[in-house]
């Protein structure tokens, strides 16, 4: 009887034993994979790295499927795959909208939908997986002007139609592109991501355009393509290539960069594992992000036998997974068929035994296999982590020596000015003029200005290497600008007898420049052309007219010359002539050459007898971009500084005579710096009650003094000036004191967050005193003109009006209230106060600051102003007129009326009837 039980007994712990395997498989987490990847390298590295994650994964039931780049085929799979209840379908989309339906329909069956590598249409979808297009564009693009040494020509080949990868690039890449005037995309090729689809267009474009510097192609194969037919045309070594893959397979975009087919190849991580880890956290309901970015990199010349190597490495790992998941799976066979045995034999219990050691000894050679897995998988991101942080740490490093640099130029400037203007002081002072003292004193001004110039170039060389500086052109009469920068050097010339002409028949021909920058370009020429002529010797400046719309401004001089195996470097940074024996910073030509090239123009250089500087510039301004272009008055409103900033000789002083005031206007100075304030106090204290502060309490001290004008420097001890600035326009109590900044940062970024913070105007240092004392004196005027305007147009001021927008906000809504209440004889000044949100003594502040009346006066003149209104539509007599608007009688109205308009109501209403 006790066989028999037993017998029973294993035959039941057997079933259970079934049907417990039974319940584990169909437990299991169901994932299905539609597979869309157009290259077999591609489908490869996707399906490998997700079959390895879904290996060491027993939870995992993996089903997948491709498409084979047929847009019905992959519709069928999802479909069925939503029939067959999948938990989580991965979707990698062939075209964005024929895949948008069904995928809605799976969110609708309650089935999570994990889309990567491409998009679909609309937001319907659980999670999105894989690059950020949209930035491999951009890094594309920063690429390119990093890299570029030529002509900034680009021809774009995106992939299909349809497909988001190929928009998001385009649009990554166009947004950097436009933002750099250099860079010209000269035509776009629409592929199909296949090479076939390039050879044809791209060379009848090439054949047009045989000066495009890079060609960007969305993937490598269009790349390749694009190499093979520039080639065709001779033209694979003078135009550079940059592909989107970076696979390391068999003319793969690794393979291809260091054949030299490629000058760089932008990394397209597939994702695998990271997809399926995202589905599991999908099917558990974990938080996870909608939109989750895979990182890429540059692979050129530099890394790519780097990144070639330890993709080896990873494929040679992958391949050992494989064989060992190969070993699993043969394991795995071994077991089912043991299993089977179980089914038949379940009675046998050492097979049990047997088999239960066998998966424990499984189990645990799993385990370990995982484990050496992960620590391979961890010791390749770390590597990955150490390569990122010591570009980090570079990157910072860089940047510190870049602002150490820059902060330490700008701090050269504040004593320049100092010593510049006490010079200009001591010149303008009578009792040196006429003096032995007088020459040694300009010759201080002379090498002040000499240092000043210096610094300047150095702060041009570092924008122009960073590609900072951003074209302001503006219609110019070319000849009356060369005839003024020539003012500068004829007392030079006369000194030294040098025959110095300027020729042109055209005298009324105007160019579209940027002063500033041709300001610096002409003095650069014209300083070389002095230095080494010699006395008795001649420059001339000849500007002509040439038939190909361009205009040509040739510098001639008859000096030493430069050597003839030297011209191909006299443009080149520090470059330095064999012949020449005189100090020179070697930056000046090369900031010159920048300058016209932002110009889209060119310069070149002859030297047979002397030198001969030729600068070949376009008519007009279809060449220039609409943010190119400036108004006259803006272009020189954003450059401030003198033109003899970069002068080597003596300037001309004159002092910019002020008006006479009978009533001083204060003036606040919030600075820093001990001895510029009292600089400025000891010059401006005669025309202005001049207040100091150093920028602590620079808020407070505005509001107790509420100062005419303020000047203020950037860098203060407690805010900066642009947070000083944003603070006293916004409040309604200081908003209408006009504001000037005096600093020496005189870059476009610092001149635009000053302008953006409200300030008036942007002086830099060094600075001309007469100009400072001119800015003053203009802003001053411009604020009394529009008081006038505000005083004599109050009741007319619309909200769009040209002039000072909070100003011009807080008049109309004062307006506005008081019209509403024009006809309430309880409404007062308080009233009106609490309205605006603003206490009764500042109202009386600002309204007084601004139209120059009380607010008094300026209800009964609003009221006087209805009057006459109601007098014209002649619908209600005198006295009802006045009682309506709160006159106490008529008497006191009329009266008030006559002294505002100069005739009583009654021969008002009566000229007007008529």
């Amino acid at each position: 009887m006790y066989p028999f039980v037993k017998y029973i007994l294993l035959l039941f712990l057997a079933s259970l034993s079934l049907v417990s395997c039974s319940q584990k498989q169909g437990d299991k987490i169901k994932v299905g994979f539609s597979q869309a990847m157009t290259t077999d390298d591609w489908r490869k590295q996707m399906t490998s790295s997700i079959k390895i994650e879904a290996s060491l994964r027993p939870e995992v039931d993996l089903k997948i499927s491709d498409a084979n780049n047929n847009v019905n085929k992959q519709i069928e799979d999802i479909e069925r795959f939503i029939a067959n209840k999948a938990d989580v379908i991965i979707v990698s989309p062939i075209q964005s909208k024929p895949l948008t339906a069904v995928v809605e329909k799976s969110i609708k069956a309650g089935i999570p939908v994990l889309v990567v590598d491409r998009k679909i249409d609309g937001e319907n979808y659980t999670a999105y997986l894989g690059a950020d297009n949209i930035e491999i564009g951009r890094i594309a693009a920063r690429y390119i002007i990093s890299h570029s040494k030529g002509s900034g020509k680009i021809v774009e080949i995106t992939g299909a139609n349809g497909s988001s990868p190929a928009y998001e690039r385009s649009l990554g890449f166009d947004q950097i592109i436009k933002g750099n005037k250099r860079f010209t995309v000269v035509n776009t090729i629409h592929g199909n991501w296949e090479k076939e689809s390039v050879n044809a267009p791209l060379k009848t474009i090439l054949l047009q355009n045989p000066d495009v510097e890079y060609i960007f192609a969305h993937n490598d194969r269009m790349a390749l393509s694009a190499w093979e037919t520039a080639k065709t045309v001779g033209l694979e070594n003078k135009i550079k290539f940059l592909g989107v893959d970076g696979l390391n397979s068999v003319n793969g975009g690794i393979e291809l960069v260091k054949s030299g087919v490629l000058d760089g190849t932008i990394l397209y991580p597939t994702g695998g594992n990271e997809a399926l880890k995202l589905a599991l956290k999908m099917y558990h309901k974990e938080p996870i992000s909608k939109n989750n970015i895979l990182n890429t990199i540059v692979i050129d010349h530099n890394n790519a036998e780097i990144i070639e190597n330890q993709m080896d490495k990873v494929d040679q790992q992958q391949t050992v997974i494989e064989s060992q998941q190969g070993a699993i799976k043969v394991q795995e066979r071994e077991y089912a068929s043991q299993n089977n045995l179980v089914r038949l034999l379940s009675f046998f219990l050492v097979i049990i035994l047997s088999l239960t050691i066998y998966s424990i000894y499984s189990t645990i050679s799993i385990s370990r296999k995982k484990k050496q897995l992960e620590s391979i998988n961890q010791t390749v991101i770390d590597q990955n982590n150490e390569i990122q942080e010591m570009a980090k740490i570079a990157a910072k490093s860089n940047e510190a020596k870049l602002n150490f640099f820059t902060g330490l130029s700008h701090e050269f400037k504040t004593p320049i000015t100092l010593i510049m203007s006490y010079v200009e002081s001591l010149i303008e002072n009578e009792k040196i003029k006429g003096t032995a003292l007088i020459d040694e004193v300009k010759l201080i001004h002379k090498n002040s200005n000499r240092l000043l110039r210096l610094i300047n170039q150095l702060l041009d060389f570092r924008k122009i290497e960073e590609q900072k500086f951003t074209l302001r052109a503006s219609s110019t009469k070319i000849y009356d600008f060369t005839n003024e920068v020539m003012t500068n050097f004829k007392g030079e010339a006369a000194r030294r007898n040098i025959d110095f002409q300027l020729t042109m028949k055209n005298k009324n021909l105007e160019l579209f420049i940027d002063r500033g920058l041709m300001d610096k370009v002409y003095f650069n020429l014209l300083s070389n052309a002095f230095k080494f002529t010699p006395d008795n010797g001649k420059i001339t400046i000849t500007i002509l007219e040439n038939q190909d719309n361009t205009v040509k401004i040739n510098f001639k001089d008859s000096g030493i010359g430069i050597p003839e195996n030297e011209l191909s470097n006299v443009f080149s940074p520090f470059f330095k002539a064999s012949n020449n024996n005189k100090n020179s910073s070697g930056i000046g030509l090369h900031l010159s050459k920048e300058f016209v090239l932002l110009h889209h123009g060119t310069i070149e250089l002859k030297s047979k007898q002397g030198s001969e500087f030729v600068i070949t510039l376009l008519k007009g301004n279809s060449h220039l971009q609409p943010s190119e272009i400036v108004n006259q008055r803006e272009n020189l409103n954003i450059t401030p500084n003198l033109i003899t900033d970069n002068l080597d000789i003596e300037p001309d002083f004159k002092e910019v005579n002020t008006i006479a005031k009978s009533e001083k206007h204060s003036l606040l100075i919030i600075e820093d710096n001990i001895d510029l304030v009292s600089f400025l106090k000891a010059k401006l204290s005669g025309e202005y009650m001049v207040y100091a502060s150093d920028g602590s309490d620079a808020i407070e001290k505005a509001m107790e003094i509420v100062p005419d004008i303020i000047i203020c420097d950037i860098n203060l001890v407690d805010k900066d000036g642009y947070e000083i600035s944003k603070e006293l326009k916004k409040d309604l109590r200081s908003s209408h004191i006009p504001i000037i900044i005096l600093t020496a940062q005189s870059n476009k970024e610092s001149v635009l967050k000053g302008l953006q913070s409200g300030v008036d105007q942007y002086l830099t240092k060094p600075f001309s005193l007469s100009i400072l004392k001119q800015s003053i004196s203009s802003l001053l005027f411009n604020r009394e003109k529009l008081r006038y305007y505000y005083t004599n147009n109050i009741y007319r001021v619309e909200p769009e009006s040209k002039f000072g927008n909070q100003e011009q906000t807080f008049i109309t809504r004062m307006n506005d209230i008081i019209k509403k209440n024009v006809e309430n004889p309880k409404f007062s000044v308080e009233d009106l106060a609490d309205k605006l949100g603003v206490s009764r003594v500042q109202l009386y502040r600002k309204v007084k600051a601004i139209i120059g009346i009380n607010i008094s006066d300026h209800i009964n003149n609003v009221k006087l102003e209805k009057a006459a209104e109601l007098l014209k539509s002649n619908q209600m007599n005198i006295s009802e007129i006045a009682y309506s608007l709160g006159f106490s009688s008529p008497n006191y109205f009329s009266t008030a009326f006559k002294n505002k308009f100069g005739i009583s109501p009654k021969e008002y209403k009566t000229s007007n009837s008529n």
